[in-house]
């Protein structure tokens, strides 16, 4: 824990630092910070924390049923941690008993109980420029079904009282800065079907839970992720699972061919990955945008991939690949974009050969004789001459290889580089946020509209992925997204611990679209993704 909150404290000096918008913490701030996390994360045993809460409620204070009164125990303590809140989303009107006309809060009734007075359903303040840490009173918040913070300066590591949180259905943490290794403790959420983490600063190896546990969608790109990719990759049930821009290394898991009646997209550009394709690749019909570029990928092009005929753009830039580029690739129905610049290939159909009417192709850069823009006849013969058998690797399908293939690492090629932590302008400009709007009416039996996702802006090769499909209409009605600029990150204060019990919260049937119907703003766009 010290260590984390060590790395948590250097992490958000550096990005201050680096950030030409922000200004650095004195030292005493720092002292601060760093004085009142240690004093929550590591004084206060996370049980005592949720007990006898009743007794930290003015008994003056009038709510409208029992569980809004649990909530605002755990919201005063989401208030006390917010260390910089400049929009005054939280430190504006979160104070009273009326827990639902707080900025960012939203409520309804009951899942278990749908004649209850309303309950704290949700919270989302996106884009709003605060900077704090979840505290572990966050746990008293059981009726909760979504939480967006993305685009913030939360920093630290997610506390182990969020389990307590069973009705919780979809969580964006993206675009702040959490640390430490990835949080198992999300797993142990049944209800959850929709994780972002991306652009935070997570680290060490996916648990191989992650892939077991029924899930919509997994956003977990652009973080210090490491290790291979696991093997029982391919039992996730999400038809979106990202991992671009990591530093994964072994190969692509051979069990990714099982996803091929779920998976939509794949992202695993800007790794290490290491091997040959998996030759079952050619078995995802419904695969529309593969992205394996800047790796280090060899061997040649899989057989069968004529069966994908619903892809629409695929990159193999930068990688070590070799061989012949077949007409069955080029002339798939629905390609759009095909770029395998940066390679070794030797050989390709003229259906490849850029110009090509409504198909965009890069070629540049690998060994085809006669060509412009492409290597020197010495570097592609060193390559060429010692070929790579797919068949012979250890690691063909999966798993990590036993040797690393003795083909020499090619130089810089011009394909787009991997994003940097710190965001440089987006390549397309993300959708502007709506205006807000006023806190969320009285109960009504109307539905509220479809949910929807809100997927990054489209790039410049490999778009972002799409939200999942969506269910049907959910019971909660649409929050106010609040609009601000991305922040830079700070450490917050933690609350003074209190200790507090929780009953055991009710067994309900989670509808599954609980949740989705809060937009969340994605993160800053870098360019590649």
């Amino acid at each position: 824990m010290k260590k984390a909150l060590c790395c948590l404290l250097l992490l958000c000096l550096v990005s201050l630092a680096v950030s030409p918008v922000s200004v650095a913490l004195t030292d005493a701030e720092v002292d601060l910070i760093a004085h009142r996390q240690l004093l929550s994360l590591e004084k206060v045993k996370a049980e005592e924390a949720l007990e006898n809460w009743e007794e930290k409620v003015d008994k003056n204070l009038v709510f409208a049923n029992d569980r809004q009164k649990k909530a605002y125990v755990g919201l005063q303590a989401m208030k006390n941690a917010i260390y910089s809140d400049p929009n005054k989303i939280i430190t504006g009107n979160w104070t009273g008993p009326d827990v639902c006309s707080y900025n960012g809060v939203f409520c309804d009734h009951a899942l278990d109980d749908p004649d209850k007075p309303w309950v704290v359903a949700g919270i989302d303040f996106n884009h709003d420029d605060i900077a704090g840490h979840l505290p572990l009173e966050i746990g008293l918040l059981t009726d909760l079904a979504l939480i967006h913070i993305n685009s913030n300066r939360f920093c630290g590591i997610i506390p182990k009282t969020i389990t307590k949180l069973t009705l919780l259905f979809e969580i964006d943490f993206s675009n702040n800065r959490f640390v430490g290794p990835f949080p198992e403790i999300l797993l142990e959420l049944e209800s959850l079907k929709y994780l972002d983490l991306r652009f935070n600063d997570f680290e060490g190896e996916m648990p191989l839970g992650l892939f077991d546990k029924d899930m919509d969608v997994i956003f977990l790109n652009d973080n210090r992720l490491q290790g291979n990719i696991p093997e029982n990759f391919g039992n996730s049930s999400a038809s979106l699972v990202v991992l671009a821009n990591n530093e994964f290394s072994g190969c692509v898991p051979g069990s990714l061919a099982r996803m091929q009646g779920t998976m939509e997209e794949v992202l695993f550009l800007n790794n290490g990955l290491s091997g040959c394709l998996p030759e079952d690749m050619s078995m995802f019909e419904n695969v529309t945008l593969f992205d394996v570029r800047n790796n280090k990928l060899v061997g040649e092009l899989p057989k069968g991939m004529e069966k994908m005929e619903k892809l629409g753009i695929m990159n193999l830039d930068g990688n070590m690949l070799t061989g012949n580029v077949p007409k069955s690739l080029c002339t798939l129905p629905n390609l759009k974009n095909l770029s395998f610049a940066g390679n070794y290939f030797d050989s390709q159909d003229p259906s490849c050969v850029p110009p090509q009417e409504g198909l965009q192709v890069d070629n540049s850069n690998n060994c085809f004789p006669g060509l412009e823009n492409q290597r020197s006849e010495n570097v592609c013969r060193e390559v060429m001459s010692k070929p790579i058998d797919c068949s012979k690797i250890s690691c063909k399908g999966g798993g990590s290889p036993d040797s690393t293939p003795s083909t020499p690492k090619p130089p810089p090629v011009a394909s787009p580089p991997p994003p940097t932590p710190s965001p440089p302008p987006p390549v397309a400009s993300p959708p502007p946020p709506p205006p807000p709007v006023p806190s969320p009416p009285p109960p009504s039996p109307s539905p509220p509209p479809p949910p929807v996702h809100s997927p990054p802006p489209p790039p410049v090769y490999s778009p972002p992925p799409p939200s999942p499909s969506p269910p049907p209409p959910p019971v909660f009605s649409p929050p106010p997204p609040t609009p601000s600029p991305p922040p830079p990150p700070v450490f917050s204060p933690p609350p003074p611990p209190a200790p507090v019990p929780s009953p055991p919260p009710p067994e309900v049937v989670l509808p599954p679209d609980l949740g989705a119907v809060y937009s969340s703003p994605p993160p800053p766009i870098f360019k590649g993704y």
